[in-house]
């Protein structure tokens, strides 16, 4: 009879162990030679960097037949594949899902199994209106749905099983789209706070405001905006980050005397003179750490502007840098207009997610 895992070990693929804050692997005997002669071998600190590590010294596995080994062959073929935010997010959701999947075999699951997994991790508390209100963490469970269920779609790719079992039979309840409104006097709140200083983080901060007030440009893209490859003669050039390895997405933003005069203070506002990107530290390096696609210093930049607005201006309520993308959204003249703007791949995300603006509508003449 297999030995109980302990409660820090639930949820990780077979045969690992966390020791003092690391990760291991159980080598199974006689495969030493493998995993450089050793019995107990180091993964790494983190979640991302053990499955990497293990990536490099796993193959493709047999076939698998239950949910615990499809997650395994995911984590190995798939994970790795996906942006570095993506890749931390779907690990913490395969770990999830293992605890509560991995021993079921492949065929055994179906539609209602996951409408009680969601269910199972919503909770209902009373909200500051009196209202009732779902925890965060259905949210949570739905994102680990989406991975499972993209797992099963690889499953038959792989030749595991002849269908997915539970994709178009499930229709969960996802989370309300946020629908935050900036208005246009917020904005101006925000550009007339005022710094003591030419460069620095207000100023950067109001430049980005104004790039991204007339492109939309996601943060990941415009924190990447390198003046010498990007800015060409009939307007700036963008590829999609997030759709670089997929459709390859690309966009070129039409140069009027706004953007380039929101450009020019982007230019003023950093604090190096010589720099290759248009937001940068003070040592002029770009705030995307790549490896993470994390922007830490950003987002420190971005709160300590933000709570500067809350305190100083007449903005009560606190808004994001995607609100301000919504804001481009909702103030473009057609749906066709803000896709394009937003470059989405289709104008029902744009329309659901981004289109915040309540629809005016001219009422019906009466017939009396």
């Amino acid at each position: 009879m297999p030995r109980k895992r302990k409660t820090e070990n639930k949820g990780l693929p077979a045969r690992w162990q966390l020791t003092h804050g690391a990760y291991y692997y159980r080598v199974p005997p006689g495969l030493e030679a493998l995993w450089d002669g050793k019995t107990r071998f180091r993964l790494g600190s983190s979640l991302p960097d053990a499955y990497r590590a293990w990536a490099e010294r796993m193959g493709a596995k047999d076939k698998a037949t239950t949910i615990g080994q499809l997650l395994d062959r995911y984590a190995l073929e798939v994970v790795p594949t996906k942006a570095p935010t993506t890749q931390a997010q779907n690990q913490v959701a395969l770990k999830k899902l293992r605890l509560t999947f991995c021993a079921w075999p492949l065929t055994a699951i179906e539609p209602h199994h996951i409408y009680t997994y969601a269910d199972a991790r919503t909770k209902t508390v009373t909200g500051p209106d009196g209202k009732p209100q779902r925890v965060k963490a259905r949210t949570a469970a739905l994102r680990e749905l989406e991975v499972l269920s993209h797992a099963f779609t690889k499953a038959v790719q792989w030749g595991y099983m002849k269908r997915h079992p539970f994709a178009r039979e499930v229709r969960l309840e996802g989370e309300k789209p946020r629908d935050r409104y900036v208005e246009d006097w917020e904005i101006a709140e925000c550009l007339s706070l005022a710094s003591k200083r030419r460069k620095g983080s207000v100023r950067a901060a109001q430049a980005y405001i104004r790039i991204k007030q007339l492109t939309g440009l996601a943060r990941g893209d415009l924190l990447r905006l390198r003046p010498a490859v990007d800015f060409k003669d009939d307007g700036i050039h963008v590829q999609r980050h997030k759709t670089a390895g997929s459709t390859g997405k690309r966009t070129i933003y039409l140069w009027n005397d706004d953007l380039r005069a929101a450009v020019k203070d982007a230019e003023a506002a950093r604090p190096v003179n010589i720099s290759p990107w248009l937001f940068c530290n003070r040592e002029g390096v770009g705030y995307i750490n790549e490896k993470t696609g994390r922007a830490g210093g950003w987002e420190s930049l971005w709160r300590n502007f933000m709570d500067r607005v809350m305190t100083e201006t007449k903005v009560t309520v606190p808004f994001n840098e995607h609100d301000i993308r919504a804001k481009v959204a909702s103030d473009a003249e057609s749906v066709e207009h803000a896709r394009a703007l937003l470059s989405h791949a289709d104008s029902k995300t744009t329309e659901r997610v981004y289109r915040r603006k309540a629809e005016r509508v001219n009422p019906l003449k009466s017939k009396g």
